[in-house]
């Protein structure tokens, strides 16, 4: 029902990944919404070592049978399916509204589940795959109440435009840097893209000791509206590595203001408050 797409054209590290995992996460434990994960980059599962050891994983999917039999369709089993076994299904137009769920894995029962990064190594393949992310979206928002949508820099310009176009909300990842910050208000003066009402801006691996804090960056850019961040947590990050990221957010949901990840917390709960009203101004149904 809501496309959320989170987008970067900035050449470093800017976390865009790990905030969508955080605020993904924490929306899917904390409101009644249906939410999936799309990860759309080449060579990176970032996103699923979040979720899993995919060490292990790989292990265990060697002892066992790569194509399964489910609801009359040939699927490959667990993160051997993914995007590729969908693209066949799309590419065979045996579509249904549901098929893409087939696909998934799941992280929380029937709250959150992840369309992990093509395992292509080949980029002309990875190409031809990203020619079918925008059907895939649009399927999986039938099915869905929130998708995020991971939009990787090395994708086709085509792909990336044409998921842009149809996300209802472009959440831009940027770093607390002045030469970033410059660049955005140029983007903003001379680039119609940054002219959108659908567009709001999140910085990743937030810290809270520079001086461009969140309030002074909002003011810095000309948003009426505080900008979003994700601070740099070093349990969050340790659990991103470690395919923890589950546990730790049902560990933590319900701290003590004085405890050490009272922050990433506070400033979820507020990204996914604004996110929601983001929504309802746009007349976006979630």
């Amino acid at each position: 029902m809501a496309i959320i797409a989170f987008w970067s054209d900035e050449g470093k590290e800017t976390g865009q990944t790990m905030s969508m995992v955080a605020l993904s996460t924490y929306m899917a434990i904390e409101h009644n919404y249906r939410v999936l994960n799309v990860s759309a980059n080449f060579k990176e599962q970032t996103l699923e070592h979040s979720y899993w050891d995919m060490s292990k994983m790989d292990a265990f999917l060697k002892g066992i049978s790569k194509d399964i039999k489910q609801a009359g369709e040939l699927r490959q089993s667990s993160f051997e399916s993914g995007v590729e076994g969908l693209v066949r299904v799309i590419n065979s137009n045996k579509t249904s509204n549901s098929i893409v769920s087939s696909y998934t894995n799941v992280v929380f029962k029937d709250h959150l589940d992840v369309l992990g990064a093509p395992k292509t190594q080949e980029y002309e393949e990875y190409r031809s795959i990203c020619e079918l992310y925008p059907d895939i979206i649009q399927v999986a928002n039938r099915d869905y109440d929130v998708v995020f949508v991971d939009v990787s820099r090395r994708m086709p310009e085509e792909s990336s435009k044409k998921i842009l176009e149809m996300a209802d909300v472009i959440i831009v990842n940027i770093t607390q840097r002045m030469e970033i910050l410059n660049k955005i208000n140029d983007l903003k003066s001379e680039n119609e893209f940054f002219k959108q009402k659908k567009i709001v801006y999140n910085i990743g691996r937030y810290d809270k000791f520079s001086k461009f804090n969140t309030k002074n960056v909002s003011r810095y850019i000309g948003e009426k509206r505080e900008v979003f961040c994700v601070p740099y947590n070093t349990l969050f990050f340790e659990s991103c590595s470690e395919g923890k990221v589950a546990e730790l957010f049902l560990r933590i949901r319900k701290v003590d203001p004085e405890d050490r990840n009272a922050t990433l917390i506070e400033e979820l709960k507020r990204f996914t408050e604004g996110l929601i009203y983001k929504l309802k101004e746009l007349q976006v149904k979630i």
